[in-house]
């Protein structure tokens, strides 16, 4: 009875499978070193009590923007162990998108008892500040994902936080990196930003290619499997398959599920058969923000996603009446006009859509042209219509 549970937590082949998580961070980082060499480049001198550094890192999905930027900052604050008293704060924008909310995840990992409301943002700034000082500390600041803070709030935070110990006898409060998969990131902000990072700050990582590919699928699979279960054959086609993209995620994605078919054949090694490119990824939305999408959210891009199957850009006006259309098909009242551009709004904002102002071809007016640059419409538009069924 229940045989097919049996096979759950076998282990014939994976011993650990925090391994393939992408929220797990190797010990070492493989096929990054020029990438690390020329960030510790940005952080020279940081042992100085009164130094500060900046870093903006850039890259597509799967380019390990993320495992680069901690492994080496942890690594930073063990080097300097007895040199100088280093804190170390990762903020996630996507999940904490506001000013208020960055800032209270950044007092609060420096003091748990922090109140989380009636302080203004300037007040927080002051508070993280006298704090770090009282206790002789310096904060590396990791800002992940850091584009959407500033679509939806500006990059007024960023230039505060620049600007922390100017007029002050203390200075070194802070060093700062930023990390956004979108490649345009300067061009988001003022003169004086820029030239506080400083362009020589900037590091752009291209995507993996086979032979780092296989390397990553290897170091997982040393780490996660059962020696021997995974030969170097399979590392070659996982490596062959993800290349493709440049992917890691695609990579570890390839190899786990390889070792979910072998261990439902009750094998004890993955075989040739067992890698499908099926398991292929083109797109770099998370299948998380669809899912936190609201219903009206979900219309709204499905809409969109169907015409840029056909077409290169949807203005906005047509995107309104795709939307309806939709409405119509699943038997909903669509939202006005107002709670529609706020659906937009949010859709760029998470990164699902781009827009662009430009003049409207039937009038004096102007109007946004919609284009979706990090997914597959067809495949976005699928997992939507999925969303949708369940919800």
């Amino acid at each position: 009875m229940a045989e097919y549970l049996d096979r759950i937590g076998a282990g014939k082949i994976l011993i650990k499978k925090e391994v393939f998580s992408f929220d797990w961070t190797p010990p070492e980082i493989v096929g990054r070193n020029d990438e690390l060499r020329e960030l510790a480049s940005m952080f020279y001198g940081i042992e100085g009590q009164n130094i500060s550094c900046k870093s903006v890192i850039m890259g597509p999905v799967g380019s390990g923007k993320t495992v680069l930027t901690t492994t080496f900052s942890k690594k930073l604050c063990e080097k300097l162990e007895g040199l100088r008293d280093i804190t170390l704060t990762h903020v996630n924008c996507r999940n904490y998108s506001s000013t208020i909310q960055v800032l209270q995840r950044i007092a609060t990992s420096l003091d748990p008892r922090h109140p989380e409301r009636g302080f203004s943002s300037g007040e927080i700034i002051q508070t993280i500040r006298r704090n770090l000082l009282a206790h002789g500390k310096h904060l590396i600041l990791i800002l992940d994902e850091v584009d959407v803070l500033i679509r939806k709030d500006s990059s007024d935070l960023i230039y505060r936080l620049l600007r922390i110990d100017e007029g002050r006898e203390e200075k070194g409060t802070i060093s700062l990196i930023l990390v956004s998969q979108e490649l345009g990131l300067m061009g988001r902000f003022e003169s004086a930003i820029v030239s506080r990072l400083g362009m020589s700050n900037i590091l752009k990582l291209q995507p993996y290619n086979k032979k780092q590919l296989i390397e990553i699928a290897k170091q997982r699979a040393n780490l996660g499997c059962r020696k021997g279960s995974i030969s170097e054959e399979i590392l070659e086609k996982i490596g062959r398959y993800s290349a493709v993209t440049g992917d890691a995620r695609l990579s570890i994605e390839i190899l786990e599920a390889s070792i979910r078919r072998a261990e439902m054949e009750g094998r004890d090694e993955v075989i040739i058969e067992d890698v499908e490119p099926s398991e292929f990824r083109v797109t770099t939305i998370e299948p998380s923000q669809v899912d936190v999408l609201s219903k009206h959210q979900r219309m709204v891009l499905l809409g969109i996603c169907r015409r840029l199957k056909k077409k290169d850009t949807v203005s906005s006006g047509d995107a309104k009446k795709l939307y309806m259309v939709v409405c119509e098909e699943y038997g909903v009242k669509a939202k006005g006009h107002t709670t529609f551009w706020k659906h937009l709004k949010t859709l760029e904002i998470q990164g699902l859509i781009d827009t662009k102002t430009a003049n409207s071809a039937t009038g004096r007016g102007r109007t946004q042209h919609i284009t979706i640059t990090n997914a597959s419409p067809g495949e976005l538009e699928s997992r939507i219509e999925k969303a949708l069924i369940r919800q």
